[in-house]
């Protein structure tokens, strides 16, 4: 008996709860149906607004017409120039044989002018001299005032000729007699004078170096 009246009391518990289930839906319907109903009484209100539309703008008046323009008469067409037509047409002759090419004409240029060589620079100034003496009075005096004592004792005097090579650095060589004084004595003297105690500026070539040269004299042997 405890067992059934349990069954029988969650069954009634079901059955009550859906009726109340229904009773709820039917009562929200109901308050949303109303809840509809004011909001669109609502919106007629707020959108029903009545709008004045402004009177139409005035037409302006029409300006008058143009005034007549005057129409210039259209430009003269001049008709088309004739075209002649040819009826036959010119007849063209043909060369069997081509004719033979035109030479050719080749232009040789003319030559060019020879230039003329340009003319050689002047050779540069000749610097040759010949040989000149240094000091000449006082070399011959020491010549003659060593008088050889042979001719001091025979009272010999006289003229000696001399020749001499000066060397490049002006010294008196290879003498020789060119006229003799008539003493051998006097003419060996001469000679050892100009060997022993001449001095000389040496001869120069073109370029200006010293070269030897030949240099003649005469030596007076006079008793005082």
């Amino acid at each position: 008996m405890a067992y059934a009246d349990q069954g029988m009391t969650g069954s009634k518990i079901a059955a009550l709860i859906i009726a109340i289930g229904i009773v709820a839906a039917i009562g929200l319907a109901m308050v949303l149906g109303l809840t509809i109903d004011v909001v669109k009484q609502a919106v007629e209100r707020v959108t029903t607004v009545d709008i004045e539309e402004p009177p139409p703008p005035e037409e302006p008046d029409e300006p008058p017409p143009p005034p007549d323009e005057p129409v210039s008469p259209p430009p003269p067409v001049a008709p088309p120039p004739p075209i002649s037509v040819a009826v036959n047409p010119p007849q063209i002759e043909t060369q069997q044989t081509p004719p033979p090419p035109a030479p050719i004409v080749r232009q040789v240029p003319p030559p060019a002018p020879i230039a003329a060589p340009a003319p050689a620079p002047p050779p540069p100034p000749s610097q040759a001299r010949g040989v000149t003496t240094r000091n000449e009075r006082r070399w011959a005096g020491r010549i003659q005032d060593n008088y050889p004592s042979r001719a001091l004792r025979e009272e010999v005097e006289g003229t000696v000729g001399v020749r001499v090579t000066v060397t490049a650095e002006g010294r008196a060589t290879n003498c020789s007699v060119s006229s003799s004084s008539g003493s051998s004595v006097l003419d060996q003297a001469a000679c050892r004078g100009m060997e022993r105690y001449a001095r000389f500026n040496a001869a120069l070539d073109d370029a200006g170096n010293p070269i030897a040269a030949t240099y003649s004299t005469r030596i007076t042997y006079r008793l005082n």
